[in-house]
């Protein structure tokens, strides 16, 4: 194997393990750290480091945070449903869907005679 190869493999191998072993924040989380940053108490800078983030993934979060906080004051937005709501949902579809399938076995036997 050359030593170019070699060179490359083992970029290929670090990035992998950074990518794998990358922190992923929960929504309470980035939350917390932009509203640390909206304070101003510290600066950006600081408040990346501390938390140990580039300050490019707070300048997005900050952004995603202040624009769903823009679209939910304007009324445009999407309401996510709660798990009792999908539940009802698919019940209701279950419901639907064998009503459906004892409709079409009627007109089929309908049909027969």
């Amino acid at each position: 194997m050359s030593d170019q190869k070699r060179a490359l493999s083992a970029e290929q191998t670090i990035r992998e393990i950074k990518r794998r072993t990358r922190k992923l924040y929960s929504a309470e989380e980035k939350i917390r750290i932009v509203l640390e940053g909206l304070r101003g108490e510290d600066t950006i800078a600081e408040l990346c480091r501390r938390e140990g983030i580039n300050s490019n993934l707070y300048y997005t979060w900050s952004k995603d945070f202040l624009e769903a906080g823009k679209k939910r004051l304007s009324g445009d937005f999407k309401r996510e449903a709660n798990s009792s709501e999908v539940a009802d949902l698919r019940q209701q579809n279950r419901d639907l869907k064998q009503l459906l399938a004892e409709q079409a076995l009627d007109l089929w036997m309908a049909k027969k005679i």
